[in-house]
């Protein structure tokens, strides 16, 4: 069979070395994901160690959750990996660039408007994609997160979404990828240079703009009231020199009973984000008989979302939260952020390096039925897609591991602040409110990962001594 390879042409061997490749990774994947469920399925009852933080319903409905989205996660990628194969092996990429070429003649634009067309493929692309993957994103959020209780939206609200997010990413993705092409035109020989100094200003500037400008396109951002939360924020964020200039709460409610938190911004500009879902006293999924503190004005969205609670006392009290933020101050604090952002402008400009020496071996574009033809954004596609895929999972996996190891990092800086006991109790309530499987096959873990489970996050934390 590999000398039966061998003989044909190179062409022919690039193809079915990314076709091999790629059912390689899927299979890895799902073997993976086959241990976990084995984990999943075996583990009935709430290992001893656990028996002071998780009560054996929440152990249950956890485990009930993650074997639904692990069952999910399955037949979904098998799909995608089964659809990925049929568009090479029938020619589905060709065969788009060729309908995109026809709607520029119909529209009288000839041949030679490479970028134009481009944006039309890349369009067409995207069109196809957002389609053949409704139906799984309608079935994971009104199937399986409605049934465990996190779904928060109507039917209405839903496609209303999806709609404003192709039409926001429609808006970015094509002015980009039209300068990115015409800079890779007329760059000259070093137009991998310029090529990556251009992605890394949009990086930076998307950045900078998403929380102000993107993001409340989508949910109600709302500054965190004057309090004992937000005075304290303030004083934890001065006392390590954070430049904190606002901190806002966004009502994430409407959309999931998921909870998270997050910075952003730049030097002297640094903003903290909570979702309400997060915060125990704003949070609308509790059912509470007591006066609740005054909470950020919110729109009439009864006919968007849901207005039934379906957790109790959902989220973390004040201390915990300040807890939470240490951690999260933390990674600012090390340099991680920084220490990413370096690691990925460098991953970025070897790629583009790398994609100066291959664009022009046409043997990459035969590969994958074109001919006649070397469009700059297939060269992307081709080189950037399949090309460097054995080097983007072995990267993913370096990622991963020096996440984890942020992660610690971040815990043991709260911990030094003195909010071990508190960062310890929110990692318990949010593994709960999010439905967490606190026990992972370790290979599952190893591979996938990024942030620690708890178990040895709170035994680094000195909650639960190891045996």
């Amino acid at each position: 069979m590999v000398e039966h390879i061998l003989d044909l042409p190179v062409e022919k061997q690039i193809f079915y070395a990314v076709l091999g490749f790629s059912w390689t990774v899927y299979l890895w994947e799902a073997y993976l994901s086959y241990r976990q469920r084995r984990t999943y399925r075996s583990t009935t009852s709430v290992p001893q160690e656990l028996w002071k933080i998780m009560d054996s319903e929440t152990f249950e409905k956890s485990r009930l959750y993650q074997l639904d989205k692990s069952n999910f996660s399955f037949w979904s990628g098998l799909y995608s990996e089964t659809e990925g194969t049929l568009i090479l092996l029938l020619g589905g990429i060709p065969f788009l660039w060729d309908v995109a070429g026809s709607v520029m003649t119909r529209v009288g634009f000839g041949s030679g408007y490479e970028i134009t067309q481009s944006l039309v493929f890349l369009t067409l692309a995207t069109l196809f994609s957002a389609f053949t993957g409704l139906p799984w994103s309608v079935y994971n959020t009104f199937v399986i997160e409605e049934k465990h209780g996190f779904n928060q939206q109507t039917l209405g609200f839903f496609f209303k979404d999806a709609v404003k997010k192709f039409i926001v990413t429609q808006c970015i993705l094509l002015p980009v990828t039209s300068l990115l092409l015409y800079i890779i035109k007329i760059g000259g020989d070093y137009f991998f240079i310029y090529a990556w100094l251009f992605t890394l200003a949009v990086s930076l500037v998307l950045v900078t703009i998403y929380a102000d400008y993107i993001a409340p396109l989508f949910d109600k951002f709302a500054p965190l009231p004057e309090g004992e939360l937000k005075t304290d924020i303030e004083s934890m964020s001065k006392s390590i020199s954070f430049p904190l200039t606002k901190v806002y709460v966004v009502e994430g409610s409407k959309r999931s009973s998921h909870s998270n938190a997050y910075f952003y911004g730049f030097f002297k500009n640094k903003r903290i984000v909570l979702f309400d879902t997060l915060l125990e006293d704003y949070s609308p999924l509790n059912k509470s008989g007591e006066p609740q503190p005054e909470q950020p004005e919110r729109e009439d969205t009864s006919n968007e979302s849901k207005a039934t609670p379906k957790n109790k006392k959902q989220g973390c009290n004040n201390s915990e939260i300040l807890a939470v933020l240490g951690h999260e101050l933390g990674h600012w604090k090390l340099g991680h952020m920084v220490k990413n952002i370096v690691i990925s402008q460098m991953n970025s400009f070897l790629c583009f390096s790398l994609f100066a020496v291959l664009i022009g071996r046409k043997e990459l574009f035969v590969a994958f039925g074109f001919n006649d033809s070397q469009p700059t954004l297939i060269g992307l596609m081709i080189i950037f897609q399949f090309i460097f895929s054995p080097y983007n999972e072995l990267l993913s996996f370096c990622l991963t591991v020096l996440s984890r190891r942020f992660e610690f990092q971040a815990d043991a800086f709260a911990r030094g602040m003195g909010k071990a006991s508190e960062l310890c109790s929110a990692l318990i309530k949010l593994n709960k409110d999010n439905l967490g499987f606190p026990v992972a096959d370790w290979l599952f873990s190893m591979w996938h990962y990024s942030h620690p489970p708890l178990l040895e996050r709170l035994r680094a934390l000195g909650s639960i001594k190891q045996d």
